[in-house]
């Protein structure tokens, strides 16, 4: 079964750190480009980081530049998002996403679509209060 599965999300306080994992199923994932998208209640989907294909060139919306990072483990077929200094407009359901490319563009992440396969995970839900 093709599939993206995401763990680690939870509750934490501010300034907190929490690690999402998001692993593969039924394919090889350092064949696509894989990005992290979330969304808050009432708020569009937004893009967070995404980590390439061929190269592994990760890039970082504006929003979490330098408190994110997203990272791959060929070996385990699983991309991670280590997320520190937590803040409470991270809270948000998070999602990882298989993609033809990253699309990095005015410090921001877009889905680029049109590859030839498009999984997303279940999501994993991040709380950020004290």
């Amino acid at each position: 079964q093709v599939q993206l599965v995401e763990s680690g999300g939870g509750s934490v306080q501010p300034g907190g750190s929490l690690r999402l994992s998001c692993a593969a199923s039924g394919f090889t994932l350092d064949d696509y480009a894989i990005g992290w998208f979330r969304q808050a209640p009432g708020k569009e989907r937004e893009g967070v980081s995404c980590i390439g294909r061929t190269d592994g060139n990760t890039y970082h919306a504006d929003s979490v530049k330098g408190r994110f990072t997203i990272s791959r483990d060929n070996a385990k077929n699983t991309v991670y998002l280590e997320m520190n200094n937590l803040l409470p407009e991270d809270t948000a359901v998070y999602y990882c996403v298989t993609d033809s490319t990253c699309t990095f563009h005015y410090g921001r992440i877009f889905y680029q679509g049109g590859g030839n396969l498009e999984v997303w995970g279940q999501g994993a839900l991040v709380t950020v209060s004290s």
